[in-house]
């Protein structure tokens, strides 16, 4: 919470810095970390497309700016002023963006409605919508006037095409997900991190990512009976010392931290917790079985696209209802979900006991990413042929 308040202090401040009253600017909105990832196909190519423009980005919430403020994307990164009349319209007059894309969602009505106002060429980038947004329960005008911002939707899936087509809006294209084209594109960065190499040592590896206490709790129970000759990597979603630590002490077998592994011989141990960030996509890379936190408890699963592009297994909690990838992914049996520490066990040791089953299920997933490409492609055209006429 201090951070959401003391950060959105500076960020006019930023903007004078940065941002000239004659620069051209292309402004970016996320709300978090993971609309910032969904969003980076599409910045570097409009990076690459108007190499005039200055890029703007902003977040909402501190998890995605804390990370990211230093984007090599951006010529400013800050947080979204809280959305008063007042603050939008010095916002905007500091911005004067040319093209505003937004990511995902954070439908701000002061924000749209300005944007609207000032007829700031906007657009959605990865739109979902659901059917119990107030935009659909309350179909009077109000609720959906600051959709009226957007010159064009760029939506995941047909119910959100249809959603958006059956309040009045059909400037809609069914484009998929960017983050597809993202976790694809890490297949050709340099994954390599040595020390991971040193740990596992040539056995058989799980990874464990972006985990909360409830997910820890089943990892543990497998830990605990775990006998067979796998390496365990831990990445939880927060660094908290004193959980990672109590977590650590419960567990019976050797473990060691990342921030200790200086001077250590990894291979000697079994289990590796990541207590840093930034690394977990790279790590996913050295998999032969992934499990992805947040979907045990209410927290919100995580990125299981990252996995999956490397064509490994994954395994999740039951709790995934918002998340169509994840539906999808275990409907078609790359993807399987538990909901006690025995089911974690049944599962990990068939994929770790059939080398067959674990290769198949992986080749799904990997299918699946492959499938599903192209939404940044798609939305580049579009500004190729629109933007580039009205700058």
């Amino acid at each position: 919470m201090k951070l959401f308040i003391e950060g959105r202090k500076i960020s006019f401040s930023i903007l004078r810095k940065s941002i000239q009253k004659q620069d051209k600017v292309i402004w970016f909105h996320t709300a978090s970390l993971g609309e910032y990832e969904q969003g980076v196909p599409v910045m570097e190519k409009v990076k690459k497309m108007y190499p005039n423009h200055k890029i703007v980005i902003s977040f909402y919430s501190p998890s995605g700016y804390e990370v990211k403020k230093n984007s090599a994307l951006a010529d400013a990164v800050i947080y979204l002023p809280l959305d008063t009349n007042k603050n939008v319209k010095t916002l905007l007059d500091l911005l004067h963006p040319e093209l505003a894309i937004f990511i995902k969602y954070e439908f701000w009505p002061n924000v749209l409605n300005e944007l609207h106002r000032r007829d700031i060429y906007t657009i959605l980038v990865s739109g979902s919508f659901r059917e119990d947004q107030l935009f659909f329960k309350m179909k009077n005008h109000w609720f959906k006037k600051p959709l009226e911002a957007f010159k064009h939707f760029f939506v995941q899936n047909e119910n959100s095409k249809i959603l958006l087509n059956s309040i009045g809006f059909h400037n809609v294209t069914l484009s998929g997900d960017t983050r597809f084209d993202r976790v694809a594109n890490q297949l050709r960065q340099d994954n390599s991190l040595k020390f991971i190499e040193e740990f596992i040592d040539n056995k058989l590896c799980i990874v464990a990512g972006s985990t909360w206490p409830d997910d820890e709790s089943l990892l543990m129970e497998f830990i605990a009976q775990n006998d067979l000759d796998v390496k365990i990597i831990i990445a939880p979603h927060t660094i908290d010392r004193d959980r990672i630590r109590a977590f650590q002490k419960n567990i019976s077998i050797p473990s060691v931290l990342f921030s200790e592994k200086d001077g250590k011989q990894l291979s000697e141990f079994k289990v590796l917790i990541v207590d840093t960030i930034g690394l977990l996509t790279k790590i996913y890379s050295y998999a032969d079985i992934a499990y992805v936190g947040g979907a045990v408890g209410n927290t919100g699963l995580h990125n299981i696209l990252e996995p999956a592009t490397f064509g490994i297994p994954i395994i999740t909690g039951t709790n995934f209802d918002k998340f169509p990838e994840a539906i999808t992914l275990k409907e078609l049996t790359g993807l399987y979900a538990v909901n006690s520490g025995s089911e974690l066990i049944t599962i990990l040791n068939q994929l770790l006991d059939d080398s067959e089953f674990r290769s198949m299920t992986g080749e799904i997933s990997r299918k699946y990413i492959q499938e599903n490409g192209g939404a940044t492609e798609m939305i580049i055209d579009y500004l190729k042929e629109k933007f580039v006429k009205i700058r």
